[in-house]
C-alpha cells in the first residue's frame, strides 16, 4: 500500500447536516489539497475515510456534531515534516500547550504549496513533540491565522490538550481579538457583522458572504477614526476563514493591504493590516483561564504613527 497523509477534520456546530463528501472537499480545499468531490466520494467508498464514533459510512451521509473524520490521502511518497531553523517567538508553553506570536508572512503549517518554513517546522526544530491528532500536515494544530496575519496561534501538544481546545473552539469560548485597519469612515462606533461565509463558487482560493455558507460573526469597535481609515478591535464568535477580512470587504471597508478582498490603493504594508492581539482560552489540564496579548508589530505601529500625523489619506 503506498504510504499516505493523515489529517483528522472534527465537525463544527455550524456544519452539521451538511453531506460528508460536499464537506470533506471544501476542507481539503482550505487545506491547498487540489481534491474534486468525485474524488472524495472515491476515497469514501475504498475505506480510505474513517469516522469517529466508528461504522460504515457512505459520500452522502449527513454529518453530526460529536464526529470526526481521518482522511488518508493517497501519496506516491510518504510525508515528513523537516526541522526549519526560523526565528520564532514563543509567549507560552508548558506540557499541554505552546502558543507562537506569529509574524506576518509566515504560514502557520506545512501544505501542498507549502511543505517548509512554517510555524510547524520551526516547533519542530525546537524538538517541540505536538498531538499528531491534527493530522501530518497540521500536528497540534488547534486554529490558524492567515499568512499575511500577525498575532497569536496555539498548537496542542497532548491529544488531551487537542480535544480539549478544539471543543472550546466548536464552544465558541475560546477569546480571539484583533486589530485591524480599514478603509473609509464606520457609520458605527461599535456593531455587529453577522454574514454566513463559504468558498466562492468562482475562485476556490476565495471565501464569500453568501447565503449558503456557514453562520459567520463579527463583532467590532473603533478604537480611532481617522480621515479615510479607522483603526479597529474585532472580536471573533466565530472563526471561519478570511472571516474578518471577507466581512469588512462586505460592508464597504475592506482591510488596508488586503489585496485579495480589498483595493489595489491601499496603504504601504506587506499584508493585509491585521494583528491577533488577544487569545484567552481554558487550560486544558489546569482548568485556570489563560490569556495573552500580542503587541503590534512593527509594520502596523508605523502605519498608525503616520495616521496620526496626518501623513497618510
Amino acid at each position: 500500500m503506498r504510504p499516505a497523509i493523515r489529517t483528522i477534520y472534527d465537525v463544527a456546530e455550524g456544519d452539521v447536516g451538511e453531506r460528508l463528501d460536499k464537506w470533506l472537499t471544501e476542507r481539503l480545499q482550505e487545506d491547498d489539497v487540489d481534491v474534486s468531490r468525485n474524488v472524495v466520494q472515491t476515497w469514501v467508498k475504498d475505506g480510505l475515510v474513517r469516522r469517529t464514533p466508528a461504522g460504515k459510512i457512505k459520500p452522502s451521509d449527513p454529518i453530526e456534531a460529536g464526529q470526526s473524520y481521518e482522511v488518508e490521502i493517497p501519496s506516491e511518497e510518504p510525508f515528513e515534516i523537516e526541522p526549519d531553523d526560523l526565528p520564532l517567538s514563543i509567549v507560552f508553553e508548558d506540557d499541554d500547550v505552546v502558543v507562537v506570536d506569529k509574524p506576518r508572512g509566515l504560514v502557520v503549517h506545512p501544505g501542498a504549496g507549502h511543505p517548509r518554513n512554517t510555524v510547524i517546522n520551526a516547533l519542530v526544530a525546537r524538538g517541540i513533540r505536538l498531538s499528531q491528532l491534527g493530522g501530518e500536515m497540521r500536528p497540534g494544530v488547534v486554529h490558524r491565522i492567515d499568512k499575511d496575519t500577525s498575532g497569536l496561534v496555539m498548537f496542542a501538544k497532548t491529544d488531551k490538550a487537542y480535544y480539549a481546545l478544539t471543543e472550546q473552539l466548536r464552544l465558541h469560548t475560546v477569546e480571539r481579538q484583533y486589530i485591524a485597519i480599514v478603509h473609509g469612515t464606520l457609520e458605527h462606533r461599535t456593531g455587529t457583522i453577522d454574514m454566513p461565509i463559504a468558498r466562492d463558487p468562482q475562485d476556490r482560493q476565495k471565501m464569500k458572504a453568501m447565503l449558503e455558507g456557514k453562520r459567520a460573526v463579527t463583532h467590532f469597535s473603533v478604537i480611532r477614526q481617522y480621515p479615510n481609515y479607522a483603526l479597529v478591535e474585532c472580536r471573533l464568535e466565530t472563526g471561519r476563514t478570511h472571516q474578518i477580512r471577507v466581512h469588512f470587504a462586505q460592508i464597504g471597508h475592506p482591510l488596508a493591504g488586503d489585496h485579495v478582498y480589498g483595493r489595489r490603493h491601499t496603504l504601504p504594508i506587506d499584508g493585509q493590516a491585521l494583528h491577533a492581539q488577544t487569545l484567552g482560552f481554558v487550560h486544558p489540564t489546569t482548568g485556570e483561564a489563560v490569556r495573552l496579548t500580542s503587541p503590534l508589530p512593527p509594520d502596523m505601529e508605523d502605519l498608525i504613527q503616520h495616521l496620526e500625523t496626518g501623513r497618510m489619506g
